[in-house]
């Protein structure tokens, strides 16, 4: 039982008690026992922090199956090994090697030292920011919803939108709240800083801590903290840009909101769309072009140590600095003046081939199983849950069962992530001190 195949089991075991939860009749709203296919879905979307949904979660779920659904979405934000080191650490047990090198690999720490901190410190950052974020979402739900309401709608959004999940109680998402800047700008920075990662939060609040206490010991950031924040930056302000410039002309999504709303839809847009899943607008309405670029932020996804998925910031950003050594004729990657090893490009290369072809699957597997759905539908679908984003263009509830469980398999592997799944599946490959014959061959 390697780490592997224990975080892979582990995520199965805690979807499979959702499911098993999410069908009891006190589970649902009218009482009913509840479909095991949509209990199943919704599980696994929930523990993927993905979002997408069959049946309409404010309405189908009980207030039992709405507190359920937030907690699966907590484990799975933060990761099946940290939920159950953190749980090990409240039963008082002490961590072993087993369980401190599971969480070293889930969370890619360098050494052993400090993991039982590591582990407090991330839950102290996260109910930290939920519970910033349901205080300051309660007066704005107060406005149309009773106190006990927003309190609820408050804190459930929250943790949706830190651990960039997606689930929301109203039916249409956040439509309602498109122009309100308030809501996008606490929801923003939510999903941002949540998908962002724990290591780059910390390296900025150390920064600030220095800087207020007048130490000069933080004046150069790592080379994480500058790849992560550059690259999120310039997605942010290149998807508000580019569906703004896309969809003005859509009266069904931009053109009927006036100039302000239609830079901070967009902006909101930009946002959500690397792995959050709430929507201000209809995209089923959206322009091909608009969902193009969706997909494309959907695929990079947010960055390490962050609760979404995709390919990640880091892994993109090595392969452009690799197509600019290339370009430069170079024969080292270099990035801010310092050089990427040589096993990280690999790992990059692997990373988005696999989630490429992962893609590529689940694309033509329901395109046969489900022929008359459009085929961009189809494939933003399918990147939307192996991003674990939880955007859809509306086919998710009409989608057959055996298309169903694809996008249930797919956002799955694209929580635990491809190399895990294939380490777990084929084992920890035994070094070599077997060196072969080079030889080139023709490329491009």
């Amino acid at each position: 039982m390697t780490v592997p195949r224990t975080i892979c089991l582990g995520f199965l075991a805690v979807i499979a008690i959702g499911t098993l939860l999410l069908t009891l009749p006190f589970a649902i709203a009218d009482g009913s026992w509840g479909n095991f296919v949509t209990s199943f879905f919704t599980a696994t979307s929930a523990v993927c922090v993905t979002g997408l949904i069959v049946e309409d979660t404010g309405s189908y779920f009980s207030f039992f199956g709405q507190c359920l659904i937030v907690l699966l979405v907590q484990i799975g934000g933060l990761g099946y090994m940290t939920a159950n080191t953190f749980l090990l650490l409240i039963l008082g047990r002490r961590l072993g090697l087993r369980d401190k090198l599971a969480v070293q690999q889930s969370l890619d720490k360098q050494g052993l030292s400090g993991v039982k901190q590591l582990v407090k410190s991330i839950i102290a950052v996260t109910l930290i920011f939920e519970l910033m974020g349901t205080f300051a979402m309660i007066p704005l739900f107060a406005q149309d919803f009773s106190l006990d309401q927003a309190i609820w709608l408050s804190i459930f959004h929250s943790v949706s939108a830190f651990n960039n999940a997606g689930f929301s109680l109203f039916p249409d998402s956040f439509v309602r709240y498109a122009t309100s800047l308030p809501m996008n700008l606490i929801l923003s920075l939510l999903i941002i800083f949540g998908g962002i990662g724990y290591q780059v939060i910390m390296e900025t609040f150390f920064w600030l801590r220095d800087r207020l206490s007048g130490s000069t010991e933080r004046d150069v950031f790592p080379l994480n903290f500058k790849v992560v924040v550059s690259t999120t930056l310039f997605l942010l302000v290149f998807g508000t840009i580019a569906f703004f410039l896309v969809e003005s002309h859509n009266d069904e999504t931009l053109e009927s909101f006036r100039l302000p709303a239609r830079f901070l839809v967009a902006w909101f847009t930009s946002v959500t769309a690397r792995t959050a899943g709430f929507n201000t607008i209809d995209y089923g309405e959206m322009t091909s072009a608009g969902l193009f670029i969706t997909i494309a932020l959907m695929f990079i996804g947010a960055s390490p140590g962050g609760t979404g998925s995709g390919v990640k910031t880091t892994t993109v950003r090595i392969l452009y600095a690799c197509t600019k050594a290339v370009l430069q004729n170079k024969e080292e990657v270099l990035c801010y003046q310092r050089r990427i090893p040589y096993s990280l490009v690999l790992k990059a290369v692997g990373v988005v081939f696999g989630s490429g072809a992962t893609v590529i699957i689940v694309t033509t597997l329901i395109s046969f199983t489900d022929p008359a759905i459009d085929f961009i539908d189809t494939l933003f679908e399918s990147v939307s849950a192996f991003a674990t984003v939880g955007l859809s263009t509306g086919i998710t509830a009409a989608l057959s069962i055996p298309a169903k469980f694809v996008i249930i398999l797919a956002m799955y592997i694209g929580r635990i992530g491809i190399l895990v799944l294939m380490t777990a599946f084929l084992g920890t490959p035994t070094p070599s001190s077997v060196r072969y014959p080079e030889e080139n061959l023709l490329v491009g």
